[in-house]
């Protein structure tokens, strides 16, 4: 595969590293449902008004009932999840348990989707999960998870984003991603609607200007650009590869956390950011060619 969609895909894992603090942004106006209904819903209608454009064939049968049950997984059940974790503790702690997300992401097409992980990625990911620890500064002697129920939340909500790769990646082949996108977001949206519609709709109307800028970033950006380039990705390179990118949400998260938010930067961020990125380097570096 070509190293220019990686690229933008690096790039959109430093975008997406914002959503952490703009949950918190949003919590004076709308509790992790309403945020999730609102984000999806927006980026659900777009993509309805704009279907007749969208190329490609749309799922039908099994894929249909699949998307489905996909949308349900990834946009209700893990946006509920995530931004109930983000707005129990720290933007900068999510940030750094999110970046187990690979690890899950990976480990789960290994098993259903019979991928090989290459082992300069398994080194990445090593190296990923230890920049983690390190910006977490385990060592500290009064070191504790911050909160266990919200730790709890992240960690399931990663569980369930990953269905988002293992179920939507064996129909890319057969069916237009944009189009997959447009329908799990409608099944998401409609079950959304049917949770907490009455009260996100009268909580939205409170918001001011600021909150519905926050909220357009999220779903223009971090939602339909976001995940339109995930599947485009995905579909000509192995899940593993894409995942291990997402190990920047933790480097860009914990520093947006610090400006936006006030949130303390602690040394150990630093130094984690730096195994990090020295992760990523090893794990998506190119095979070199035998000549």
């Amino acid at each position: 595969m070509k190293p220019l969609p990686l690229i933008l895909l690096v790039a959109m894992n430093c975008l997406w590293a914002a959503t952490y603090s703009a949950f918190k942004e949003l919590a004076p106006w709308l509790d992790p449902g309403g945020v999730a209904t609102v984000r999806f819903g927006l980026a659900a209608i777009i993509l309805v008004l704009c279907w007749p454009w969208l190329p490609g064939l749309a799922p039908r049968g099994g894929d249909l009932l699949r998307t489905m049950g996909m949308g349900v997984i990834v946009f209700v059940g893990a946006p509920r999840l995530q931004v109930a974790g983000v707005q129990m503790g720290q933007a900068s702690d999510a940030s750094i348990l999110m970046g187990l997300e690979p690890l899950i992401t990976s480990v789960g097409a290994a098993i259903f989707l019979r991928e090989h992980i290459a082992s300069r990625r398994w080194i990445g990911f090593l190296l990923g999960l230890t920049g983690a620890a390190l910006m977490a500064e385990v060592w500290r002697p009064g070191f504790h998870l911050p909160a266990l129920t919200a730790n709890a939340f992240i960690l399931l909500s990663s569980v369930c984003e990953a269905a988002y790769s293992l179920m939507g990646k064996p129909m890319l082949a057969r069916l237009g991603l944009f189009k997959i996108l447009a329908v799990a977001l409608m099944a998401g949206t409609v079950v959304n609607l049917l949770v907490d519609g009455r009260t996100t709709v009268h909580a939205a109307t409170e918001m001011p200007l600021r909150a519905w800028l926050v909220m357009a970033y999220l779903s223009l950006i971090c939602t339909l650009a976001g995940y339109s380039l995930w599947y485009a990705v995905i579909r000509e390179a192995q899940v593993n590869v894409a995942a291990l990118t997402v190990f920047m949400q933790p480097v860009v998260g914990a520093a947006i956390a610090v400006v936006w938010l006030g949130e303390t930067l602690r040394w150990g961020q630093l130094w984690g950011s730096l195994v990090i990125v020295a992760g990523l380097v090893i794990g998506l570096q190119r095979k070199p060619r035998r000549i």
